[in-house]
């Protein structure tokens, strides 16, 4: 059965820092996405970032919305056992088609976990 439950979030800054410095990184129109796999039986964890180049808190949290939904969505049902992974928005993250959005993470994150 397919579990729609969003995924463990990261909860500490030096977890983001950790994955920027490590991580594979593969950038999109809509996100900037960094992951890793370290192995073990460790729960998917996610986290999500918005800077302030896109704009006030009202764009910023509607991009973080959009990005977690849409990651929601593409994750679900897929086996991603120890993989962390950190999505940035851009600018095109809060006005950008849904499914397109989808569409793209759905290819980055093939692209990464190869």
């Amino acid at each position: 059965m397919v579990s729609f439950a969003p995924p463990e979030t990261f909860a500490h800054r030096r977890d983001f820092l950790r994955l920027a410095a490590k991580g594979k990184k593969c950038a999109r129109p809509g996100f900037v996405m960094q992951a890793m796999r370290h192995g073990g039986d460790a729960a998917l964890r996610v986290g999500y970032t918005a800077t302030k180049k896109i704009g006030n808190a009202v764009v910023r949290n509607r991009a973080r919305r959009r990005l977690r939904e849409a990651a929601r969505l593409v994750l679900a049902g897929r086996e991603l056992a120890g993989v962390e992974l950190v999505l940035i928005c851009r600018q095109d993250t809060a006005t950008m088609p849904f499914q397109a959005l989808c569409g793209q993470l759905d290819a980055a994150l093939g692209e990464v976990l190869r």
